[in-house]
């Protein structure tokens, strides 16, 4: 008799009709649109620099007989940067407008960008940073780093723990033993301190590329032991389960099992493992960039603004604008646990955690 694996069809639609899910969907789907189209949302690029507008506040939107407009400031007082908007002064926002020249998706060269205004006026959503670079657009180019992080370390781990835990439950004997001392090795040595370790080991003069590269690596291979040992137990308790017996009596090699079989009844897990996976990719990145070991300028993402934001005169003066990627780190690991927690009530209803 074939073991029934949990049901996934209609999954997404369940998930969507709860409130928490639909809830976390949104939020992800919005803040993977706004990566995905960073170049075109972003009125500037993230290095664009502006010396005489370090530290600007967030331009208020004003409406004017011309249509929506922005307020101009002046610097009243350069040494604590304190604007003050200027009185009957505004710059309207242009739609379409033509800028600084970028690939959408890598590929296609383009000039257009949502919003922006009439040179050498700025507009600057959530202000600037000490060097006069819109925090705005800084957090969209951001977030295309932190959060194709997560998918693709994700999508490296559990290819590997799947492949190796699968094949270790399945064939048991020495491959098992050495895949499981390998695993236990790497989860008694604490986390944090490896990354820091394997990081430091390498060339600091890294371009943003290849840190990127190296942290995607890094991340991958301390997240892949976790997954193996719980695909090798689920893999050894379908292993005894009598519809795979009978596929090997017919025939079939070991790898088609393994395909045909096992991975369906494994893909419940699967699914669950990588959305409460994704914030610790999230998290270890911005981790490596705010200890000044991760991406590097003039790259952004939300750990290097992090960063970038421990001066005291932040603090002092409440330049809170600058702490926007802190927000948006929390936001994005609390909508993907919430994602996580909605699937695992979907999908095995006996560990729900509460009325949904």
């Amino acid at each position: 008799m074939k073991a029934i694996p949990a049901k996934r069809s209609g999954v997404w639609h369940q998930v969507v009709s709860r409130p928490r899910g639909a809830l976390a969907l949104a939020i992800l789907g919005f803040l993977y649109f706004c990566a995905l189209f960073a170049p075109f949302l972003a009125p500037y690029g993230p290095g664009d620099q502006d010396l005489r507008r370090t530290y600007h506040p967030p331009t208020s939107l004003t409406w004017t007989r011309r249509g929506l407009a922005v307020r101009l400031y002046e610097n009243a007082d350069p040494s604590q940067a304190l604007y003050r908007p200027i009185p009957g002064r505004t710059a309207v926002i242009r739609w379409l407008p033509i800028g600084h020249p970028y690939r959408l998706f890598g590929l296609f060269p383009c000039r257009r960008h949502l919003f922006g205004v009439e040179p050498p006026q700025k507009v600057y959503l959530l202000g600037s940073d000490s060097i006069g670079r819109d925090v705005f657009s800084r957090l969209l180019y951001g977030a295309q780093v932190s959060l194709s992080i997560g998918l693709i370390g994700i999508s490296i781990s559990l290819g590997v723990g799947l492949v190796a835990g699968g094949l270790a439950g399945y064939f048991g004997g020495w491959f098992d033993s050495v895949v499981m001392r390998t695993t236990e090795l790497l989860m008694a040595i604490p986390g944090l301190y490896l990354l820091l370790a394997l990081r430091g080991a390498f060339a600091s003069q890294f371009g943003s590329g290849e840190v990127y590269l190296l942290i995607v690596i890094i991340l991958s291979f301390l997240g892949w032991s976790g997954a193996a040992r719980v695909v090798r137990g689920l893999a050894l308790s379908l292993r005894a389960q009598t519809f795979v017996d009978a596929a090997i009596v017919t025939g079939l090699s070991p790898w088609r099992i393994l395909w045909r079989h096992l991975l369906p009844n494994l893909a419940s897990y699967l699914l669950i493992a990588a959305a409460l996976s994704i914030p610790g990719y999230i998290l270890g990145e911005a981790a490596l960039s705010f200890l000044g070991i991760g991406i590097q300028e003039p790259s952004a993402s939300w750990g290097l603004m992090l960063a970038q934001a421990q001066e005291m005169k932040v603090f002092m003066c409440n330049f809170w604008w600058l702490l926007t990627p802190g927000a948006a780190v929390f936001v994005t690991v609390a909508a993907f646990n919430l994602l996580g927690d909605t699937l695992r009530d979907v999908i095995d209803p006996h560990f729900r955690t509460g009325d949904r």
